[in-house]
C-alpha cells in the first residue's frame, strides 16, 4: 500500500477514535489564540489554559497588551516557564500588530512567522484554528507519531512539516495534526506507547517500541 492510501486508512482510523479531536489551548480571538500559543512553548496546554484567563482579563487584545510592562505580563505568565522571554515576545508581538496590522492578526504564514517569538508552528496554529487556512502543525506528537508510522526518518520539524504536507490531503492538514496530538497524548507517548490498546498497530513500523 502506497504512502498516500496509508495515510488515508490511518485518517479514517483516527477520525473514529477521536471524533472530538480539536485544538485544546483556550482562546476567544485570533490574537488570544496566537498569545496562548506562545506560551505553550516548552509547557503544557493545561498550564497554558490556567494561565491565560487571568492574562487575557487584563490585556484581551493587541491594543491592551502593547500598553503592558514586562513585570504586569512576566507576573501572569510566570508559572508557564521561561517567562522573560515570552513575556518580550508578547510585547513585541502586540506593538507589531498595533503598529502594522491596526490591532488584527495577519493571516498569512510570512507576516505571522516575522512576528516576534512565532515560528511556523505557532503560526500554522493561528491560520488552521482562527481563520481556518490550512496549516500543518509539527509538535512533539505529531514528529514522533509520523516517524513510528514509518512516513519519514527526518527529525527537523520543518522538513517534517513539508513531507507531510505531501502526504496529507490539504483539507485534512488541521484535523490531522489534532489527531496525532490526541493520539499521542493518549497512547502513543514517548517513553512508554500502549501498543497493547492502540488501534493503530497494525500501521505502525515500530511496534512495541519503548522510546521516541
Amino acid at each position: 500500500m502506497d504512502q498516500e492510501l496509508r495515510i488515508q486508512k490511518i485518517l479514517r482510523k483516527l477520525k473514529k477514535l477521536y471524533p472530538d479531536a480539536h485544538c485544546s489551548l483556550y482562546f476567544e480571538s485570533p490574537f488570544q489564540l496566537l498569545v496562548a500559543t506562545v506560551l505553550s512553548a516548552q509547557c503544557t496546554d493545561e498550564r497554558v489554559n490556567k494561565v491565560v484567563p487571568g492574562l487575557f482579563k487584563k490585556f484581551p487584545t493587541p491594543f491592551a497588551m502593547s500598553k503592558a510592562s514586562h513585570k504586569e505580563i512576566e507576573k501572569l505568565i510566570h508559572s508557564t516557564g521561561f517567562y522573560k522571554n515570552k513575556a518580550k515576545s508578547i510585547l513585541s508581538l502586540s506593538n507589531a500588530l498595533v503598529e502594522e496590522y491596526e490591532g488584527e492578526v495577519p493571516k498569512t504564514l510570512d507576516q505571522l512567522h516575522a512576528l516576534r517569538g512565532v515560528g511556523r508552528k505557532t503560526a500554522n496554529v493561528v491560520l488552521g484554528n482562527a481563520f481556518g487556512v490550512p496549516g500543518l502543525v509539527v509538535d512533539t506528537h505529531v514528529g514522533r507519531l509520523v516517524r513510528r508510522f514509518g512516513f519519514t526518518k527526518l527529525t527537523d520539524p520543518e522538513k517534517v512539516e513539508q513531507a507531510m504536507m505531501k502526504l496529507v490531503p490539504k483539507n485534512d492538514w488541521v484535523i490531522f495534526s489534532h489527531l496525532l496530538i490526541a493520539h499521542g497524548r493518549a497512547v502513543c507517548q514517548a517513553r512508554s506507547p500502549h501498543c497493547e490498546v492502540c488501534g493503530l498497530s497494525a500501521e505502525c513500523k515500530k511496534v512495541g517500541v519503548k522510546k521516541a
